[in-house]
């Protein structure tokens, strides 16, 4: 079978030197036409397949990066990857993706999995403190980047959001409308991108007296969670209801248009206003066009990998910390 021919096995039948067949795979202008041709040939009578992962690691690190983020069906999380595939590929590199479904556990079997390959860096968009983990493979050279996360301790390079600003042009715009009575829908609240966008909304509803706001914890942030949340409200007397919601992101926001419209006919934005979070494709597409806060999720993708690609070349260059605003996208469901 060709997974068991060797580079041996191919300069033998060629009548070369090893060294010969090496030269002819990585370096061909090196060796006579005439040569090249006899390797060559000998390469597709035995079916011989080059490992080019094994080179890789036996140089010390591989031509492949790895990328870890919360959520793959969170269609900004899809958005970030995508930014770091094409930048990645600018550079010759490959992006291995891990999704760890917001679970330190299977996180941290992606950075031993990764920290085994010997990949060229580590991108990542931790669900908890992952610190103590990031510096044992920097020890074994491996540089890594926070994705969507501020370094806590600033020892580390990332590429975030103000996403405290995000929660407060959110809550601003809905009270700018005349809102009062505003929830804000999501969590876990554990999730620091998640913390701060409350923070921020929190901030921006204290500045008026007269404007109260309501914290519905989520588990996840999903459609269904936020499906879950509609019902809540729905199931409230309408003067106990919330007169606006801004939800933690456009999954959960798509989730509460559904219970609100589909299944108590609750209108959008006339009885509640709703603002997302994250400018996703389907926020555009949604019965009623979606208000969301945006994040530039490819650009900060390719950003980090540019981090990340200078890091692996200098392991001791010095951390730095790019914060994107975010902007507010104004539709139907809250004007």
């Amino acid at each position: 079978m060709a997974s068991s021919v060797s580079v041996r096995d191919v300069a033998a039948l060629a009548g070369v030197s090893v060294g010969t067949v090496s030269n002819v795979l990585n370096r061909p202008e090196k060796v006579a036409e005439r040569t090249v041709v006899k390797v060559q040939l000998a390469i597709e009578r035995l079916g011989f397949v080059r490992n080019d992962a094994a080179r890789q690691l036996r140089a010390g690190r591989s031509r492949a990066i790895g990328l870890i983020i919360l959520d793959v069906a969170n269609p900004f999380f899809t958005d970030v990857a995508r930014g770091a595939q094409d930048q990645a590929a600018i550079g010759g590199m490959s992006v291995i993706l891990g999704n760890s479904d917001e679970n330190p556990e299977r996180e941290n079997e992606y950075l031993e999995l990764f920290e085994s390959q010997r990949v060229h860096g580590v991108l990542l968009s931790p669900f908890g403190e992952a610190a103590p983990r990031l510096l044992q493979l920097r020890k074994n050279g491996i540089p890594a980047v926070l994705v969507d996360r501020l370094s806590a301790d600033s020892s580390f390079s990332s590429v975030s959001v103000d996403d405290v600003a995000g929660g407060a042009i959110a809550v601003q715009h809905l009270i700018d409308q005349g809102r009062k009575r505003i929830a804000f829908v999501g969590g876990p609240l554990s999730i620091r991108q998640i913390s701060d966008r409350l923070h921020g909304a929190s901030t921006a509803a204290a500045s008026r007296t007269n404007v109260t706001l309501e914290v519905i914890p989520l588990a996840a942030l999903s459609a269904d969670e936020g499906r879950r949340a509609g019902e809540l409200i729905a199931s409230r007397e309408p003067s106990a209801r919330p007169d606006a919601v801004f939800a933690a992101n456009d999954l959960v926001a798509t989730g509460l248009l559904q219970a609100f419209i589909m299944n108590h006919s609750i209108a959008v934005p006339g009885d509640i206003s709703i603002v997302g979070y994250d400018d996703i494709g389907f926020a555009r597409a949604a019965a009623v066009p979606l208000s969301s806060v945006r994040q530039p999720a490819e650009l900060i993708g390719r950003t980090s990998v540019d981090i990340l690609l200078a890091e692996a070349d200098d392991l001791d260059a010095p951390a730095q910390h790019i914060v994107f605003q975010p902007s507010l996208v104004v539709r139907q469901s809250s004007s």
